[in-house]
């Protein structure tokens, strides 16, 4: 049977709201703006009273000539206010129709001029500004929606409301503004213009602007001129520094709109569902499942409930109101999840439609397998709640298994690891490349004035003349296609783009862990034994709960010395900011993130989006394509498959990789790795049970203080003249201490002369030998020179310019009484 069930308002969205449109409507739901009073004192005063007012400083001009003029427009003004109906100025400016009129009001009062015989035509300029004071004055309070149009002279509104309204606000505002970094001179003005309109719409001064009013301009602006506002987050940030909003307010636009974590109800009526007894079961079942689920698993619960399963049901069945499905629904809804369409190129290289199979139709089943029988389960213990919706499954057991669905998925990533591994190496240069030849351009135009020629990184460039650029950004225009470059923009992306894939290459970490590295998670640990300083890089939890330290290496210490050194501002600190964690819809405590830009004026963190946007216009640059010929694709996360591979793949242990990886679970490691034989984990791991079986309990013991003593002595006595020994703890000597000849020693950069030596003194007993005649002590001498040489070639493979490297690690210093929580 058909079924209609009545609206409930508030809870669905409108359909086709846009999410930057539905989070702007809850965001003035959370801050309203103030609302405008019938009448005010400066409203109901006399026409005597008012021009009294208007006669007196600081309504009046410097100019006489100007005030002459300024004074006919305003009695102009006057009388064409008193001529309407109502009781205050402001009645009868509502009852004129100029409101109506928007951007087009002068010719409602040039029709009245004209009626009056007043047609001159310096009248309409002198009635523009005299009615910009009389708004100023509070005689009457225009509507955003006429402010926002256009309709009032802004320039001059402006003016008359510093002169007069609050000119030690609009003033102190205008400094904020140019003390600004990174704050173009038109987002100052604009700034100061909607400020007048808030005055002018709500009044009160700068002081009294709430968060609200604001949004309620931006958001009127938006609609009525229908393009996208700029310097909106200026026009926020700059308010809120001058302290007109309260000390609770949020510290900038992006965090007043977002929408924070939603309510089970607000995430299942998302899909706007009709039959409102499922929705309120659904939102029972969300309410029930919420204290045993983080944010980020709940509103993936009611995507699965709410819109691959009831929504796409009511979409094709409008009279389904229970559980109890047909066979034929069931049927019908398990084939739509299951595939979904894609345009492919035909044979005759026309455009045609196909069906795929969706990779993670399966999340879906098992999530609609797991609602059915929770709520078959908790009907047992609570019949009168969950009783009347006890239905069968429409989803079996075996629909659901994953067995062969993760088979065919580690193939996929398997075959993408081996796609991706042997290029990452052209990858890496190419980012290197861009990011050395971005500065060197930039530091070229930079010694060129503008209008000059100039030359670096084998380009020819003219430094461009832009009068109203933003101060310290530099253009350069190509002079062969004339296209303007933002050389700054392009140093900026080319180092963030070579940093994020030498961070995420070296280390196999994720991407939120990425975006969430601080100045605070360099770390050091000093070795008991030696003293020595060894950095770490503390991993803060993330998906398993859990938090790692990484070590690390001279290539990483190179490349976050270069990330510090860029973060940090004129103070020598790197600026606090507060991250947007997207699975959590928090804004997280402000923290000393490494990866940070400034926009607009404003320190901001790194998205993920804008992480992948980089890599993705970075392997463009490559020019590397896939087995099809499509361009390659990279995401962070194949960067952590890659390191993975790439270590077990170089003979570091599993469970080794399992620590530094931060997986629970050895065999989700080894899922990571592609092309490692399952034999060999076989036998290796038959191979350790055959040997625990041989070897005595007493090994498996916890070692003693002696014993440990001597492990970490072990590291001590790797020390050799000319660098380390790295064999293994408990092993011998293999070359009977010949160390040059040891592929194990490791060479020591400082000991380059001493190897020189060695390497002269070689040849000079070799010459020897061959002209007494000792063939062999040549052979033995030839080996040992082929070792020193190999250390030799070795020591050039690392340049010694990367061993010294300054992390600027901060150190914790005891606060006084006086001194900020955030200084050190």
């Amino acid at each position: 049977m058909s079924t209609t069930w009545p609206a409930r308002a508030g809870h669905a969205p409108a359909p086709g709201v846009s999410p930057e449109r539905a989070r702007a409507l809850a965001a003035q739901q959370r801050f309203p703006p103030r609302p405008v009073p019938d009448s005010w004192p400066g409203t109901e005063r006399s026409r005597t009273d008012a021009a009294r007012l208007l006669s007196r400083p600081p309504y009046t001009l410097n100019s006489a000539s100007s005030e002459q003029q300024h004074k006919h427009g305003i009695v102009m003004v006057l009388d064409w206010l008193e001529d309407q109906p109502g009781q205050t100025w402001q009645q009868r400016w509502q009852a004129s129709g100029i409101e109506g009129a928007g951007a087009a009001w002068r010719p409602v009062i040039k029709h009245w001029l004209h009626e009056r015989g007043l047609k001159a035509a310096w009248r309409m300029p002198v009635v523009g500004r005299a009615l910009a004071t009389v708004i100023s004055a509070e005689l009457l309070r225009p509507s955003v929606i006429w402010l926002a149009a256009g309709a009032g002279r802004q320039g001059v509104l402006v003016r008359s409301m510093a002169r007069s309204r609050d000119p030690d606000g609009f003033e102190r505002l205008r400094k904020l503004g140019a003390q600004a970094k990174g704050v173009r001179p038109g987002a100052v003005s604009m700034t100061l213009c909607r400020s007048a309109l808030v005055l002018a719409a709500k009044g009160g001064t700068l002081a009294d602007i709430t968060v609200g009013d604001v949004l309620e301009l931006l958001e009127t602006q938006a609609t009525v001129l229908r393009r996208t506002m700029l310097g909106t987050e200026v026009f926020y940030r700059l308010l809120h520094q001058l302290g007109a909003f309260a000390s609770d307010a949020p510290h900038s636009l992006r965090e007043v709109r977002s929408l924070g974590q939603r309510t089970p109800e607000e995430l299942i009526d998302r899909y706007a569902l009709t039959c409102l007894p499922i929705r309120d079961l659904l939102v029972d079942y969300l309410r029930e499942r919420q204290p045993s689920l983080d944010y980020s698993s709940l509103k993936s619960l009611s995507y699965h409930l709410g819109k691959c399963f009831w929504q796409n049901i009511e979409h094709h069945h409008p009279d389904a109101d229970s559980l109890r499905l047909a066979p034929d629904v069931i049927g019908q809804w398990k084939q739509r999840i299951r595939t979904r369409d894609k345009t492919v190129t035909g044979p005759e290289g026309r455009p045609m439609s196909t069906k795929v199979e969706k990779l993670n139709h399966r999340d879906t089943l098992t999530q609609v397998r797991a609602f059915y029988l929770d709520i078959a389960q908790w009907a047992l213990e609570e019949p009168g709640r969950w009783g009347p919706w006890v239905a069968p499954s429409p989803v079996r057991a075996d629909e659901v298994e994953h067995r062969k669905a993760q088979r065919r998925r580690k193939a996929r990533m398997d075959a993408r690891t081996r796609e991706r591994l042997p290029v990452l190496p052209v990858l890496v240069r190419c980012v290197d490349r861009q990011r050395r030849n971005a500065a060197a351009i930039l530091e070229a135009a930079r010694r060129a004035s503008p209008g000059e020629a100039f030359a670096a990184a084998g380009q020819e460039l003219i430094r461009a003349v832009v009068p109203h650029a933003t101060a310290g950004r530099i253009w350069a225009e190509d002079p062969h296609t004339r296209k303007r470059r933002d050389l700054g923009l392009e140093d900026e992306r080319a180092f963030w783009t070579w940093a994020a894939v030498e961070v995420l290459r070296t280390t196999g970490i994720r991407i939120e862990e990425l975006l969430e590295l601080s100045h605070h998670s360099l770390v050091q640990y000093r070795l008991p034994t030696t003293a020595e300083l060894v950095p770490l890089l503390q991993i803060v939890p993330s998906k398993t709960d859990t938090e790692r330290l990484l070590l690390v290496s001279p290539e990483l210490a190179d490349v976050l010395s270069a990330i510090i050194c860029r973060t940090r501002d004129s103070t020598g600190a790197i600026p606090l900011v507060r991250s947007w964690d997207r699975r959590e819809c928090a804004w997280q405590t402000p923290a000393p993130l490494l990866f940070q830009r400034r926009v607009r004026g404003e320190d901001r963190a790194f998205t993920d989006e804008s992480v992948r946007t980089m890599l993705h216009q970075a392997l463009i640059a490559t020019g590397l394509t896939d087995t099809s010929g499509e361009p390659l694709h990279y995401t962070p996360h194949d960067f952590r498959r890659l390191f993975i591979t790439d270590a077990v793949l170089s003979g570091l242990p599993p469970h080794i990789a399992q620590v530094i990886a931060g997986h629970q679970d050895i065999n989700v490691t080894l899922g990571y790795k592609a092309v490692y034989p399952e034999e060999a984990i076989q036998a290796h791991k038959a191979f350790l049970a055959r040997r625990r079986t041989l070897r005595p309990s007493e090994e498996y013991r916890v070692p003693t203080n002696d014993e440990w003593q001597e492990f970490l002595g072990h590291f001590e006595r790797r020390k050799v003249s000319i660098g380390a020994c790295g064999r293994a703890f408990g092993t011998p000597c293999i070359h009977e201490h010949a160390c040059v000849r040891c592929p194990m020693l490791w060479p020591d950069p400082a000991q380059r002369d001493r190897l020189l030596e060695i390497r002269d003194n070689l040849l000079a007993r070799i010459a020897e030998a061959q002209r007494e005649g000792w063939p062999g002590e040549v052979e033995g001498l030839q080996v040992s020179l082929t070792g020193a040489e190999g250390k030799l070639a070795q020591l050039d493979q690392h340049p010694t310019k990367q061993n010294v490297i300054d992390l600027g690690i901060p150190t914790i210093t005891t606060l006084h009484p006086q001194q900020p929580e955030n200084e050190t």
